[in-house]
């Protein structure tokens, strides 16, 4: 916005009859209507003031001029365009353009519409107030322009994990110039732009680098668009297509406890994913050749009744158009779980012994998930210490009624030296302890 001071009334009166006078018949009254006007200013010194404001409107859009008087004494109001075509006098418009149209006229105030706004409407419009001497002042209208189309280019349709491909994006025809962003999924990327400026319009091209990995397959590129001129998000977006060798992964099928003993079966499932998917899952034996009992169908190996001679490492491998990779299981084969036959004997000290032997037995068999067999050497030294201790105990039980039968036989003996028969020697040996008390007191 700014102000200007015109020459004086007078001075526009006089140089509009002089110019009407020699004018052709199509610009006399113009130079009329201007006669008139400069005609009826009346000087009131100082205190005017002509204000307006600066307009920002979109393309298509309505922009509004309005043109104030500060302390108005009912001068006449002039709104003229960037040619200096007079679009309104007072409430009167003698420019053919029927976008503008009078929203408001009053001695202190002369507001204009102009509908459909568009490019070429951009400039300077003057507010012209006929005082003494008179003022003017101006107002800027820009106009904003979307970008028209917005268009998004991959180098590649589909691309092979690792490579590094080129993402393009172009927003044509703006005003001002836009801002390009880059999004992969939720994550911002930095790309490289240019501006191309064309009749006041500006084209922007955006260049990104992309190196794509296998976890970006199917993830959205999107090109994102700042402009003052747009609300919201204006975006377009490619789904990324990446191409990547097979990831492999063996299954245990059976056993399900994961322990693999003599005589049990074996099954692996291998589980291979790629893209493009793979069309060959084969099984072999890693430095060695597979037994002759095991049994392949598709990404299945089963393995019957398992021996020590099928430990080894066993490889699934699966291939696509990408590459190809492979995965490793390692099979050790343990040994059976032991068992003991039941007793056959029926003497109370071996029945208490196997008993116990089947005890530690059973409960060193039964644990699930144990690795490695049954320690023999072990249950060997647990039976020995209990047939060592079972014979200490008879040795000592022996002593012990050992001694106890002598004791007996010696008693049994007094006073039956001297007996007759077994009678008198019983009889004897009840009074032998009377006999000798008595013996003992006549020695007293």
């Amino acid at each position: 916005m700014a102000s200007a001071v015109l020459p004086s009334g007078s001075q526009c009166a006089a140089a509009a009859a002089v110019a009407a006078a020699a004018a052709p018949p199509g610009l006399r009254l113009r130079l009329l209507l201007l006669l008139l006007s400069a005609a009826a200013l009346i000087p009131t010194g100082d205190g005017q003031n002509l204000f307006t404001k600066d307009v920002t409107v979109i393309e298509g859009e309505v922009a509004t001029i309005s043109c104030q008087v500060n302390k108005s004494d009912d001068s006449v109001i002039q709104l003229l365009n960037p040619n200096r075509q007079t679009i309104y006098f007072k409430d009167f418009r003698p420019l053919k353009d029927s976008r503008f149209q009078l929203l408001n006229f009053s001695s202190s105030e002369l507001k204009v519409s102009l509908t459909n706004v568009s490019i070429s409407d951009e400039g300077r419009y003057f507010c012209q107030l006929y005082t003494d001497p008179p003022q003017e002042s101006y107002t800027t209208i820009t106009v904003l322009v979307p970008p028209r189309n917005l268009m998004i280019d991959i180098q590649k349709d589909t691309a092979v994990e690792g490579e590094e491909i080129e993402v393009n994006c172009t927003a044509m025809a703006s005003k001002p110039a836009t801002t390009i962003r880059w999004f992969k999924g939720n994550k911002e990327l930095k790309g490289k732009s240019e501006v191309e400026e064309w009749s006041d319009m500006y084209t922007v091209t955006s260049q990104l680098m992309l190196k794509v990995h296998k976890e970006d397959d199917g993830v959205p590129v999107i090109c994102q668009v700042e402009h003052p001129a747009v609300t919201g998000n204006l975006q377009t977006q490619r789904y990324l297509e990446v191409q990547y060798k097979p990831q492999v992964h063996i299954q245990m099928t059976y056993p399900l406890q994961g322990l693999t003993r003599e005589g049990d079966a074996l099954e692996l499932t291998c589980e291979a994913i790629g893209k493009p998917q793979p069309v060959m899952v084969t099984w072999v034996r890693v430095d060695d050749e597979m037994p002759q009992h095991a049994v392949l169908s598709g990404p299945n190996l089963f393995i019957n009744n398992l021996n020590k001679t099928d430990n080894g490492t066993y490889r699934c491998e699966a291939s696509n158009t990408v590459g190809k990779a492979h995965s490793d299981y390692m099979l050790y084969v343990y040994d059976p779980p032991t068992t003991i036959p039941p007793p056959t004997t029926t003497t109370t000290t071996t029945t208490t012994t196997t008993t116990i032997l089947t005890i530690i037995t059973d409960s060193r068999a039964g644990e699930e998930g144990a690795i490695g067999a049954v320690d023999h050497a072990v249950i060997g030294g647990v039976v020995a210490v209990v047939v060592f201790a079972m014979l200490c105990l008879l040795i000592i039980l022996g002593r012990y009624f050992a001694r106890h039968k002598g004791t007996y036989f010696t008693h049994e003996a007094k006073g039956a030296d001297d007996a007759a028969d077994a009678d008198t020697a019983i009889i004897n040996a009840e009074g032998g302890q009377n006999n000798s008390e008595e013996k003992k007191e006549y020695f007293i």
